[in-house]
This record gives C-alpha cells, structure tokens and sequence, in this order.
C-alpha cells in the first residue's frame, strides 16, 4: 500500500492555497459573478485539501462501542470500553514516533463537577438543587460516600448498570463522585488543569492509558490526547472519541454534536446499535441528519453496525438489520458490519499462546482473580461464538462447549485445540479486519487525492464562469471600433434609440408614481399631505363651531330687516351655514394647494435623480422642458382641484337629505331647538339656544366633511393626477423623441473628444482583461500540475488559451456590453 500525503509535501502543489486564492480573487473583480457564486464550498474544500491533520470523529449513542471499535483499529488497549460505561470525554489519538508517545490529560474544573453533581442530583431525586448543599457535599467525604452508597442501590434496584437510564445516571453519579476523590488535587475551582503523564510518574504510554481508561478517572478529566505510534494515524490522522448521543449527561451529548457539526471536522465514523436494538433510535436518525448538513464532512461518512455479533443467535435482528442497510443505506459505499469486542480481544489473542493461560495471565489478569467470581465479557462471548454463531466451518473446526466445565475451563481447553486458526476465524468473523483495511485504504490512499478532487469539482463551476466572462468582455472589447470617426458614427447611429429609451423611462417612472398614489398607500410623502388635509378640515369644523356666536348673526339679521324686530330660527341656521361652508372652503382650498406643490416638487425631484435624466443632459444639454412642463401640469392640476374644492364646499350651504328624515338624531335635535328658541320674540330666547343650535349644526356639518375627506375628495384629487399626469407623460416622451436634430448637433461637438477617450477606455479595459486572463492561467496551471501529480489528471480545470481569442464571439455585444459597464460602475 503507497500512501499518498499531504499535497503540500509535493513541489506541485506548494503554492495550492495562494493559486485558489488567487482564482477566488479574480472572481471578486467580476461584479456579475460575484453576486451569483457562493466560494464556500471551494474555500471549505481546499481548507481540507491542505489541513496539516484530518479529524475522523467516532460518533454514536451510548454503549455502542465506540471506544472499543477504536481499540480494534488500533490493536492497542487505549481507551476504557464496558458494557453500560459512557464515555464522558473527548479522546483524541494522534501519531508520534514510538519514541515520542505520550498521553496528556485536561481535568474538569470544580465549578464543572459541581453542575454535573447538580444535574445528575436532580435527575436522580437526591435533593442537591441548592447548590450550597451540593457545594457542601464536594467538601465532606461522609456525605459523598453516603451519596455512592445511595447511587449502588440505584443500581441494585434497577437490576444492573446497563438496564435502565436510571441505573445509567446513577453509574454515571458514582464514577463522578469516585473521580473527584481520587483526583481532588487535580481538580482546580474555576479551570481546566492540563498535565503530562510526566507529571504522573507513568513510565509509558500504556501506564498513562491505564490510568485515563479508569472510569472514575475518566469521569473527571474533560480531554485525552493520545500521541501513539500506528500507521494509521501517519499524515494528520486525528480519531476522536466522543460521548454518546445519549449519554446520561446532556453536557456530554451536546459535546458530540457539537464536533460532528463543526467544518473542522473532516470525517465520522457512525456507530449504530440497530444490530443489537433492531432498530434505529430517534438520537441516531438526528446524528445522520446533523452531519449530512456540515459541509466539512461532505460523503466522507463511514457506517458502522457494531455488536453484529447479536445477530448471529437472532435471527429475527439479522432480518431488521438486512432490511435497514437495504432501504435506508443502500447508496452509501461505506457500510460494516463488526463485532468490536471479538475483533479487539481477537488481536490481542495472536499476542499469548498456553505460557501465559492465553491472556489470563496477563491482560486479563486484572480481571480473573482468586477472589473474583466474575468472568471477562470476552471470554463469555467467545465460547458463545464458538457454540452458537453457526460462523465455525465444520469441516475445520470441531469445538465443543461443555456444560459441566467453567466458562475459563472451556476458554482453555477450545484455545489450546484449535490453536491459532480459530482466533483468525475469530478476528475475520467480527469484521474488523474488513473495516481496518477499508478506513486504512481511504485514510492512506484515497483521502488526499479525494479530497483534491472535491476541491476540483467545486471550482470547476468557478472556472468556466470566468473563462466565458473574459471571453465575452475581450470579444467585445476588439470588436469595437479603433478610430474616432467610427467611434462618432456608432454613437450617432445609437442617439434615435437613446432618446426613444429616455422618453420611455420618463413615461413609465411617471406611470408608477401616480399608480403609487391612486392605487395604494405607499406614496409616504402623499399619504402624509393628505392626512394633513383631513386633520385641518376636522379641526377647522371644530373652531368654527365654537366660535360661532348666535348673538353677532342676530344683530346681522336685524340689521338687514329693520322694519322687523323679530328673527326667525331659519334665519339664524341659514347665516350659520353659511358661516361653517366659506370657513370650512378657505382650508380645503389652502391644504390642496400645499398637496399640490408638494407633491410635484417631490415628482420633479425623484426624476432629476434618475439616470434617463442624467442621459438627457448628455445628449441635449438640456432636460427637454420636462421641470418647465412638469410645473404648467402642476398649475393646471392645482387650479382644478382648487375649483373642485370650493364646488364642494358650496354644497355644505344645503342640508343633507338625512337632516330632515324622520327618526333621525338631526330632525330631533331641530325640533328641540325650534321649541326651545321660539318661546320668545326677542334675542334672549335665541341665545338661550346656541348650544342646542350649534350641537344641530355639527350633526349636519361632522356627516359632510367626513364625506369629503374619507370618501368623495380622494377620488378628485386621484382623477385629476391621472387627466393630467399620463397624457402629459406621454407628450413630453414624444417630444424628446422629436429632439434628435438638437441631440446630433450638440453630440457632435462633445464625441470628438469622448471617442478619443472610448478608445483610451478600450484599450485600458482589454489590458486588464489579458492580464487577469493571464493570472488566471498561472494559477489554474499551477492547480492542473498538483492534480497531475497526484495522478489526478482526469480532474483538470479549463484555461483560456490563446487560439481561443481568435473566434468569434459567442454571445451578442449588448450582453458583453453589460458586462464592462458592471466593471466599470465597481
């Protein structure tokens, strides 16, 4: 096997970072481009392409076998892994020389411990929510080895560490409170000590292991980093071990979570129950989908079914399973099917032979003593495996478990049979050697080159953009003409359509203005003009009224009849109308005229600012008289609606036909007020009735200006804008049009000049255009000669060479046109 390493050991590929750069920053100064390419994807992938280390993340849920699959990879006993132990920290495992292995160990800090003891407290109903009591509790050791003895009859009670959630937290709370005892001088108040294993006194990395692998130890510490020798681990290769998804310590799941979401993350190796559960769990189908959307991790996506052990004695779970890989994984080249524990312990079998009980006297020495009824996993699993997993070919092997010997008894004897040819069977059965091969495949040979070429196929994309930009921009660019006079003519020929192109702009920008303010609301400056006009007519009513005095239009009614002393009701109402209908006329006359000018100057303004109008001037030197138009448009419009206002301000003069309907508020006020003025002939009865004669007049008057201002002037003020504004718009579009002869005229003095210009322009624009076009070719030959040399050649990106430059274009120059004009306005 030849590995491949990282592109930056190869003399090809030394400048990869700043060619793709290079590309990216092209890609910056095309405007048009810019806006429409996302460079994530490539700056994700060369990030990859030429990260000194490329982290694989072990993910999955609890007790999956996460920790052991490691194991087996390796052959090395590094991590803990027992059945019901979560694992509460991250692990990583990076190379080193042999002589350079170490482990170094981060600790939880005492704030930490004690959020963990509160929430796992809290969970477990053990009254520690006060966190003066929990805080207490880390300072006394009567009260933490009360707390372990209540956690082991958890235990007890649920009927063993790995049988409920319940019995999980408590195993979870023991370890932790084990841990903070016999790590307390380890354990800072506020912060993450960090120590090497010098610090301990270990010897190797093995003792370091060893002490890390401990699971009161491991419950306190918040990182390992293991620094080993295996060639697995050779050009960066980082494994991280993580908690599970569902660990009893959300802090714990959050933690992987949050590695298989981060782009630094390069590849995950999923570990899934479903070969021991039947089925996937809600926290594993979450885990898929969080890292199909990390675009860091892209297919790089390893599945493994671990414990598929279950299903040689289910056959029912070998069915589940099957159908699983078949729907829901069927297009993943990456599925395994391995037993970590039979694969691990199976390679630590070649190591032992009978001198040494095979592993009894060594490292299953820890766990088989004299005084220990118990028997390691393995040794169970394997003469379970031996008697039935159906996987022995019986031609081959003939093993047989017997009842009436010990499960150690039936260990030895089968081993010292079979010999060394069972343990292969043994190590091949569990697929480890498969996944082993597989991952060390990808990691050794595959990985780099993979990852080049993602960072190929995300510029590809890039690549062609700006080739086809540089193309059109250059045929453009030549195909225009390189001499003032033809320069001159060209414009010329353009003026007809330019003036047609302004006259229509001006119609249409006129159009969507008065649309604005006759079809919506969202004119703000009108709708803010318009509701002044309402607020003066209400407020105006409401001073007329209250100025309004029965006495002074007595005396004028008096005075006009001299022969009379007495005046009637009728007389009084009729001057008070009057009176309310010419006041009223002056503020509507006055607010509309301000509605008016306003609104045209606020219309003259927006068009001056519009790039037509700016084109205008260019080509006429004038605006045509559109300001001078505008404003004749804006008398005429004023004068209407002014008339319009004093028509509907004389109509207040007559009483509404509802004044005098039976059963209405304003015939009963009249009749109160009738009966109430007539009760005498002088003017002291009359004046006893102005309340009631002006509450009478309100009725009537509050009806008509609510009219006017809510339903009927609107409309007026709309159709007055419309009559006047589009056709006048139209005009003045036709009038531009009939400019040419002035527009040819005036023109003629200024091109001279700007054609001498538009060439200097030209040719400055096509030496920039062939300088990025050459920039462009270094660096995408410089990419080009990595990938050859990563034997990549089929993953070559496109340049632009010269021969290309001498067809004709492709596109039309009104497209190419656009494109220079994008350049120039950045």
């Amino acid at each position: 096997m030849s590995p491949h390493y990282s592109p930056n050991a190869l003399p090809q590929c030394q400048n990869l970072q700043a060619q793709v750069d290079s590309v990216l920053e092209l890609l910056q100064q095309e405007p048009t481009l810019r806006a429409q390419v996302d460079t994530s994807a490539v700056r994700s992938s060369l990030k990859k392409a030429i990260a000194p280390t490329f982290e694989i993340v072990f993910a999955g849920a609890f007790s999956a076998g996460k920790s052991m699959l490691i194991n087996a990879l390796l052959e090395r006993e590094l991590l803990y892994s027992a059945e019901g132990h979560a694992t509460g920290t991250e692990c990583q495992i990076a190379y080193a020389e042999p002589e350079q292995e170490r482990v170094v160990l981060t600790f939880l800090s005492e704030a930490e411990v004690l959020s963990q003891v509160q929430l796992l407290g809290k969970k477990l109903g053990l009254n520690l929510h006060d966190p003066q009591h929990a805080t207490l509790l880390l300072q006394e050791q009567t009260l933490m080895d009360t707390l372990i003895d209540s956690c082991t009859a958890i235990i007890e009670q649920e009927g063993g560490e790995s049988k409920s959630d319940r019995a999980k937290q408590a195993s979870a709370f023991k370890l932790l409170i084990q841990g903070f005892i016999n790590n307390k001088k380890y354990v800072d108040k506020t912060t993450n000590r960090t120590l090497s294993m010098e610090q301990f006194d270990f010897k190797n990395l093995q003792e370091a292991a060893s002490y890390a692998r401990r699971g009161s130890n491991s419950a306190v510490l918040r990182r390992v980093e293991y620094y080993c020798h295996h060639p697995l681990l050779q050009d960066g290769n980082v494994l991280v071990d993580t908690p599970g998804i569902d660990a009893p310590v959300k802090r714990d799941a959050e933690l992987t979570y949050t590695k298989i979401e981060n782009p630094d993350t390069s590849a995950v190796v999923c570990v899934l129950k479903p070969a021991s559960s039947g089925d996937m769990t809600t926290e594993e189908t979450e885990m898929l989908e969080r890292i199909r959307q990390n675009p860091g991790v892209r297919d790089r996506v390893f599945y493994i079914f671990n414990r598929i052990d279950e299903t040689w004695y289910n056959s029912q779970l070998r069915q589940r399973l099957d159908n699983l890989i078949g729907t829901q994984f069927r297009d993943s080249q990456r599925v395994y099917k391995t037993s970590g524990l039979l694969g691990f312990w199976g390679s630590q079998l070649r190591q032992t032979n009978a001198s040494d009980r095979f592993g009894l006297n060594s490292f299953f020495a820890a766990s088989v003593t004299p005084d220990s009824d118990e028997t390691p996993q393995f040794i169970n699993e394997f003469n379970r495996y031996c008697s039935s997993s159906g996987k022995l070919p019986v031609e081959r092997f003939r093993v047989d478990v017997r009842s009436y010997e010990s499960a150690t008894e039936n260990y030895l004897r089968i081993l010292g049979e079979q010999g060394s040819g069972l343990v292969e069977q043994l190590v091949k059965d569990s697929g480890i050697e498969e996944f082993r091969t597989a991952i060390t495949r990808y990691l050794m040979e595959e990985k780099r080159p993979l990852l080049l070429v993602n960072l190929a196929d995300d510029l590809q994309p890039l690549c062609i953009s700006l080739r086809r930009t540089y193309l059109e921009t250059w045929h453009y660019l030549k195909a225009q003409p390189q001499d003032a006079t033809a320069i001159k003519e060209q414009e010329l020929q353009l003026l007809s359509k330019e003036l047609k192109d302004v006259g229509e702009e001006l119609k249409q920008h006129i159009n969507s203005i008065v649309n604005e303010v006759v079809a919506s609301n969202t004119n703000v400056a009108f709708e803010a003009d318009f509701t002044k006009l309402k607020a003066k007519m209400v407020s105006r009513l409401d001073e007329l009224l209250t100025t309004f005095s029965v006495s002074h239009v007595h005396q004028q009614a008096q005075a006009s009849h001299r022969r009379n002393s007495v005046v009637p009701l009728i007389g009084i109402l009729s001057e008070a109308f009057y009176y309310l209908a010419n006041g009223l006329e002056a503020v509507l006359v006055a607010a509309v005229e301000e509605l008016v000018a306003n609104f045209f100057q606020q219309l003259i303004t927006q068009i001056q600012k519009q790039e037509y109008y700016r084109n205008l001037y260019r080509l006429l030197g004038n605006d045509s008289g559109i300001e001078q138009n505008l404003k004749q448009l804006e008398t005429i419009v004023s004068a209407a609606l002014v008339n319009a206002a004093r028509v509907e301000c004389d109509r207040y003069v007559r009483e509404r036909p509802e004044f005098f309907t039976e059963g209405t508020s304003s015939l009963f006020q009249l009749r109160q007020t009738l009966q109430q003025a007539c009760r005498g002939y002088d003017h002291y009865n009359m004046i006893e009735a102005e309340p009631a004669i002006r509450q009478l007049l309100k009725i009537d008057f509050e009806e008509k200006v609510r009219d006017t201002v809510m339903r009927s002037f609107r409309q007026v003020i709309n159709q007055s804008l419309n009559n006047q504004l589009l056709p006048g718009a139209t005009q003045q579009a036709e009038q531009i049009l009939t400019q040419y002869d002035r527009a040819r005229a005036y023109l003629a003095k200024a091109l001279e000049k700007e054609a001498e210009e538009k060439i200097r322009q030209n040719q400055r624009q096509l030496a920039e255009v062939e300088q990025r076009i050459g920039i462009f070719n270094e660096a995408i030959e410089g990419i080009n000669s990595c990938l050859e040399a990563m034997q990549l050649d089929r993953h070559r990106l496109p340049t632009l060479n010269q021969s290309e430059l001498l067809l004709l274009p492709i596109n039309d120059n009104a497209a190419s046109a656009e494109l220079i004009m994008a350049g120039d306005s950045n």
